[in-house]
């Protein structure tokens, strides 16, 4: 089997499971909440341990302590993902949180000495039982993510760019430790495959070319880019920047491991400089003790995510509730503008360039979703009336909601764009995909500045493109409700809607 067959086979497989890659967010809610519930039957266990009844302020001394967790947990970034730190990093994180949440009990317990009503031993049992448990709880999670990794579920399918002795140590230890869920696609570089022997196999497959062609097919989830600055500087941008055309996270690893002749050990800064390229999100990952930096990431990790998806299904509920009776009567007025379906649904790309379906009430004659897809333009013979007045006020986006509770979009993010566009303009716009890092959005940054409607110019979506990674590179939960109150104020009619 040639070296290419072998690459697309283990693609294959590697892309057949890793269920839980896409719910991060999903698992960090979860998180919270299994803290949250541990916090609060440690308590009752207390109370149960010292025979004394359950009260209100037994109850608001749990909330409290709840609360003061969450804050002092979200400091230490506790809710990121753990898949390349250390287990003893965690629980010891985990402690330190919890070692706030005592500090501020013992104080209060202090300063009300005098007239105080709550159980003091049944409290003492509380702060002193509950690191153990929530200990316990995250090393029964790793465990339990270390066997479904190792039985092939959520998954990273992992290139290395870079076949230096640092490419083939994060090689090994990402392979001999299933557990940290990484899938190998392979170690790239242009000088050819280095084995154990010292030997050298010169395979055009293994290219740094073939690897960014795997990228931007969308078969590598994770770039980490390990070759040697001092002799690659301009190379190391030049690949970067061609990744650009991928949805791949890149990270640029930084080895200090590095010893002088006589063996004396000695710090090397092996990060290129490359401040000429646009960085998308930075964030600092551990890989058996060797940082890395990204410079392709989504913001969304931990904590951002847990807040997106929360803000994603609150607005998103509460906009199905109120125009529910509306999408009632559009529906009807769509389906008596003439013949065919209510609801349009066509292939978009959503999160890491995945196709998702995304609904829209019909506004033209024709349901398009394949080929060339030609934009609607002003006079366009294809709009109905109606479809016209949904269009120009937006209202025939409204089924998109249920994309968002679904889970495929967001409120707020990158509008999507037809599978044909997305082909046409990745080409000619350096970083287009890199859009991709989040979930599309009904509303965007774009959007709310006037660049939307028809891009009939290179120019017009180059500008698109560079106010949605703006979005990405600056998001918070503030921009967002920036860009929802504007959307209301300026968002639904706008002159380049028709």
């Amino acid at each position: 089997m040639s070296t290419e067959n072998i690459i697309d086979s283990a693609l294959i497989r590697q892309s057949s499971r890793g269920r839980l890659r896409y719910h991060q967010s999903t698992l960090s809610i979860f998180h919270r909440i299994a803290d949250a519930f541990i916090i609060l039957a440690s308590l009752y266990l207390a109370r149960e341990w010292t025979g004394l009844p359950w009260s209100s302020s037994l109850a608001l001394t749990g909330m409290i302590g709840v609360l003061v967790f969450y804050f002092l947990a979200s400091a230490k970034n506790l809710y990121r993902s753990w898949r390349t730190e250390s287990m003893a990093t965690e629980v010891w994180y985990t402690i330190e949180s919890w070692l706030g949440v005592t500090a501020v009990s013992l104080v209060a317990l202090y300063m009300q000495r005098d007239a105080f009503a709550y159980p003091q031993q049944t409290i003492l049992y509380w702060l002193f039982g509950t690191p153990v448990l929530l200990a316990a709880s995250r090393i029964g999670v790793r465990f339990a993510l270390r066997w479904a990794r190792a039985h092939g579920y959520n998954t990273r399918r992992l290139a290395i760019a870079g076949n230096s002795d640092l490419g083939q140590h994060i090689a090994r230890w990402a392979t001999d430790n299933h557990w940290l869920g990484f899938r190998m696609v392979g170690v790239f570089d242009d000088a050819g495959a280095h084995t154990a022997s010292g030997s050298t196999v010169t395979n055009a497959q293994l290219s740094l070319d073939r690897m960014v062609e795997l990228a931007c097919r969308g078969d590598v989830d994770v770039v980490y880019v390990t070759l040697s600055p001092e002799h690659a500087g301009e190379h190391i941008e030049t690949l970067i920047r061609r990744l650009a055309d991928s949805t791949s996270s890149v990270y640029l690893v930084q080895d200090r491991r590095s010893r002088n002749t006589d063996g004396e050990a000695r710090s090397l800064q092996s990060i290129p400089d490359i401040s000429r390229v646009d960085a998308l999100h930075r964030r600092c990952v551990n890989l058996d003790g060797i940082k890395a930096v990204s410079v392709y990431e989504s913001p969304f990790h931990g904590p951002d995510a847990m807040i997106k998806r929360i803000e994603d299904l609150v607005v998103g509920t509460i906009a199905v509730a109120l125009l529910a009776v509306p999408m009632a009567f559009i529906a009807a007025g769509v389906k008596m503008s003439g013949p065919g379906p209510v609801l349009f649904k066509q292939r978009r790309f959503g999160l890491d360039g995945k196709e998702i379906m995304v609904w829209k009430f019909r506004s033209m004659t024709v349901c398009e979703d394949h080929g060339a897809i030609t934009q609607a333009r002003k006079g366009d013979l294809r709009v109905t009336r109606f479809g016209g007045f949904l269009r120009r006020t937006s209202l025939d986006e409204l089924p998109q909601f249920f994309n968002v509770l679904q889970g495929s979009m967001s409120i707020v993010g990158p509008r999507p764009h037809a599978v044909a566009h997305n082909q046409y303009y990745r080409g000619l716009i350096g970083g287009y995909m890199l859009r991709h890092k989040v979930k599309p959005g009904i509303t965007g940054w774009a959007q709310v500045n006037g660049w939307r409607g028809e891009t009939d110019s290179l120019h017009k979506m180059g500008k698109r493109v560079d106010y949605d990674l703006d979005y990405i590179r600056n998001w918070s939960l503030w921009l967002d409700i920036q860009i929802i109150l504007a959307t209301f104020v300026r968002g639904f009619v706008h002159k380049n809607a028709y």
